[in-house]
């Protein structure tokens, strides 16, 4: 829903985040995205290479809330 170039208000006292762009047009986008079905939650353009030291860490490492640790007993 955020795109290049919208603002963004950050009020750090109370601890929120405003997206400051009407509603009228993050209803437009909103209608936009939902046309893209199951692809709606992906990057426009993602075309990336994935190394294989990166490919060996995803497979390995546990959840941050578990504190993102080797676990070789998670390889299938």
């Amino acid at each position: 829903m955020i795109e290049d170039g919208d603002r963004i208000e950050i009020d750090i006292p109370n601890r929120s985040l405003h997206l400051a762009v009407p509603e009228a047009v993050l209803t437009e986008r909103r209608a936009t995205r939902q046309t893209n079905g199951a692809t709606v939650w992906k990057p426009r353009f993602r075309n990336r290479n994935v190394s294989p030291a990166l490919q060996a860490y995803a497979a390995f490492t546990t959840s941050a809330a578990r504190g993102a640790v080797r676990d070789i007993a998670q390889r299938q």
